[in-house]
């Protein structure tokens, strides 16, 4: 018999990226009580991975759980970024209903539509939180119009269109019915939760059926499943059987050895759980996500949605440069294999695939950002290897015509900057769909360009709008290949000899071009140390000593004013390099080369090509 479970709500918290979820999420954990009165808590506690709280984004969804008076709420946070959509799509299958969470000023942006999209599509039940009311510049009135609007156009239903709307600030920790209530806590939020997301429903005497939504994965359990128990009730020492809706043939007979379900930041273990129940489940080495947990007798399958494809794909490889092997602690092919293997243990959206050379892999994922996350983890866990300038994956139709990943880019830049925004993407094949003043001084442009017209943008961007242009992209689908785009205009200034940088070298190379590297560095043939302004390469020698005299002194090097070098980031490194280029990464330095070091080799090569 189907029964509610009154004293469980299933939640995910959904937003654009920076919108205040996670902050969010840490509110309701200290006004619940999952804090001693004296605990030191860090700001945004859910983001537990050290590159999350560097740039204060969420790249994993996360589980927790709070108590309400006598109900367990069970809280999913989930990524904003578009690169780690494949997250959100998963999780929202384990919720009743969700919390979309939108900035009191910057209002509806494109990520906020594609999460609500992925929600209504399930026919979850909304609520729909106004945050940073506290902003000097929040217009919470018009972001309520705006949020509406977006309602109708993703065709909501009744229910949905008639959703709650709660006015807070996070980050001072309260929430409100309407913007003339006085509150200092969260109450509100609290019991519009209780009272507007639907109790969890099932049938406790049916038989088991739990799918996995996400994986967890611990260097002494191995990997750990986390799902939400839909029928029946799950035991450990139980015997289960684990199926698949996309893979038929998937009879795997099983033994359920820890079961754990969450509570605050900690996973509590339990001997069973029931209908609604949020559990993580140990002991099954290979579970996926997409399989069902069952009961022997009666093995039915949980429809499940398949994971989004990747979009772009670059070459990670062993680093073979002359300075290979001096920083890294795994450096080889085997290692290189052992790591890439194991993130697909975790992340759904990822793909490796072997190569006719041994060491090298091809990775493809959803975006640039979500492969750079995955080169800084390597790097910061000692890997030392090469990477390749990330190219997008191509599709054909029946008829045969190349088609590509294309992107609806919604752009805010000063009004002076929106002409050379507008000028730059034209030449990326991007076409201009919208444009429309935001505060008097703001203009949003919305673009339709290819997935490759943006890689490689995002400091032409920084430069052409002064730092305060705010680019964000969506995934959309697959059209018809635009043509060639030119990329780079700038050539490069190569190294001509290995060696250490002198001041006397670089001072000659300054005037070339714009140098990466300063001073007692170390360079090698083929490695590129600065970016010129003509279109083609030039070779330097920043190795290069002065001649002494008898009348000229070394000490006179002393009086060379050099230009402080230009010390590129990751994502920088990643945007620059040509496809005739490698980014060398080590634990300590990111060195950009030419995949052909030697200086005839790479002549004969380009002549041949």
């Amino acid at each position: 018999m189907i029964s509610e479970r009154e004293d469980v709500r299933n939640i995910a918290i959904i937003a654009h990226v920076d919108h205040g979820k996670t902050t969010l999420v840490d509110e309701l954990l200290k006004q619940s009580g999952t804090f001693r009165e004296n605990q030191e808590v860090a700001e945004r506690v859910m983001d537990s991975n050290d590159i999350e709280r560097e740039r204060g984004i969420t790249i994993l969804s996360k589980n927790t759980a709070v108590h309400y008076k006598n109900t367990k709420i069970n809280i999913i946070d989930t990524p904003g970024h578009a690169d780690f959509g494949g997250e959100v799509e998963r999780v929202l299958k384990m919720v009743n209903g969700v919390i979309l969470v939108v900035d009191a000023y910057e209002g509806v942006m494109p990520q906020t539509k594609f999460v609500l999209q992925k929600a209504l599509e399930l026919d979850l039940d909304l609520i729909v939180c106004i945050n940073k009311i506290d902003r000097p510049e929040a217009r919470p009135d018009e972001v309520t119009d705006e949020v509406l609007e977006l309602l109708l156009e993703l065709d909501a239903n009744d229910k949905q269109l008639d959703c709650p709307f709660i006015f807070a600030s996070a980050r001072n920790g309260y929430a409100k019915y309407n913007m003339e209530d006085e509150s200092d806590n969260m109450e509100p939020l609290f019991e519009t939760i209780i009272n507007s997301i639907p109790a969890p429903k099932g049938d406790t005497e049916a038989p088991l059926q739990l799918l996995i939504s996400t994986i967890d994965y611990n260097d002494y359990v191995g990997r750990i499943g986390v799902g939400k128990v839909d029928n029946g009730v799950i035991r450990v020492n139980q015997e289960v059987m684990i199926v698949n809706h996309h893979d038929t043939d998937k009879h795997q007979r099983v033994k359920v050895t820890k079961l754990y379900e969450f509570d605050g930041l900690n996973k509590t273990e339990v001997n069973e759980a029931t209908v609604g129940s949020i559990v993580a489940v140990s002991g099954i080495s290979d579970i996926k996500i997409g399989d069902t947990i069952c009961s022997v007798d009666n093995p039915q399958a949980i429809p499940f949605q398949k994971i989004s494809e990747p979009t772009i794909a670059m070459n990670f490889m062993v680093n073979d440069s002359p300075l290979a092997g001096q920083e890294g602690k795994f450096v080889t092919s085997r290692h290189l294999r052992e790591r890439l293997m194991r993130e697909l243990n975790t992340d759904v959206s990822l793909r490796v695939e072997e190569t006719d050379n041994t060491d090298c892999f091809k990775v493809s994922g959803r975006g640039e950002l979500h492969l750079s996350v995955l080169i800084e983890n390597m790097r910061r866990e000692g890997y030392e290897f090469a990477v390749s300038k990330a190219e997008v994956l191509y599709k054909t139709d029946e008829r045969g015509n190349k088609l590509e990943p294309m992107e609806t880019a919604y752009i805010d830049v000063p009004e002076d900057c929106s002409g050379t925004v507008i000028q730059k993407l034209s030449i990326r094949k991007g076409e201009l769909n919208g444009m429309a003043p935001l505060n008097g001084q703001t203009t949003r442009l919305e673009f339709s360009i290819p997935s490759r017209g943006l890689i490689g943008y995002t400091n032409e961007f920084l430069t052409d709008t002064k730092g305060n242009g705010i680019i964000n992209t969506i995934f959309d689908g697959y059209g018809l290949y635009k043509g060639d785009i030119q990329y780079r205009k700038q050539g490069s200034l190569i190294a001509f000899e290995n060696g250490e940088a002198i001041t006397y070298g670089l001072y000659n190379a300054q005037e070339r071009g714009t140098l990466f590297i300063g001073p007692g560095e170390k360079v090698y043939a083929g490695m590129i140390v600065g970016q010129t302004g003509r279109a083609e390469d030039i070779e330097v020698n920043v190795c290069k000593t002065k001649h002494l005299t008898n009348t000229r002194s070394s000490s006179a090097d002393d009086a060379l004013r050099l230009v402080p070098p230009k010390v590129m980031s990751l994502e920088q490194s990643l945007e620059f390099i040509d496809s005739d280029e490698l980014l060398e990464v080590t634990p300590k330095h990111l060195r950009i080369r030419k995949k052909i070091l030697d200086s005839t080799a790479r002549y004969r090569a380009k002549k041949n090509g």
